[in-house]
């Protein structure tokens, strides 16, 4: 499941592609917000282990007797390719190998001061 916290977010992944290779990958996109992260719109299956990187976890939230884990975004990719939660070993050489001369295209400050979508006219506040 691919779940963006945010519709700017959302439409970030399409502009970049990744929508349509998470598509194609046939993973299920999901609205925007807080949406699985609550059991809102879907549920686990009982007891199943989860990867997630929402900011909250509690006892059922996903889902019964799920184990839901708490990560960054870089957890999550390596988690998603290897099937697994990873040891520290195979998480440090599979991020270090992906990021390696990427990082200036990979890690975005979120100015949204500068986002005209997201700006605020003082006057109206």
């Amino acid at each position: 499941w691919i779940c963006p916290p945010s519709k700017m977010d959302a439409d970030q992944l399409t502009r970049e592609g990744y929508y349509s290779q998470f598509a194609a990958a046939g993973a299920r996109l999901e609205m925007p917000g807080c949406s699985l992260c609550m059991g809102n719109q879907a549920r686990v299956k009982d007891g199943v282990t989860v990867f997630s990187t929402s900011t909250r976890n509690f006892n059922n939230r996903m889902g019964k007797d799920a184990r839901v884990y708490l990560g960054s975004a870089e957890l999550a990719a390596v988690c998603a390719s290897l099937g697994k939660i990873p040891t520290k070993e195979e998480y440090l050489t599979m991020v270090s190998s992906a990021v390696e001369g990427k990082k200036d295209d990979i890690y975005k400050y979120l100015n949204f001061h500068l986002i005209k979508d997201f700006s605020i006219d003082e006057k109206t506040v």
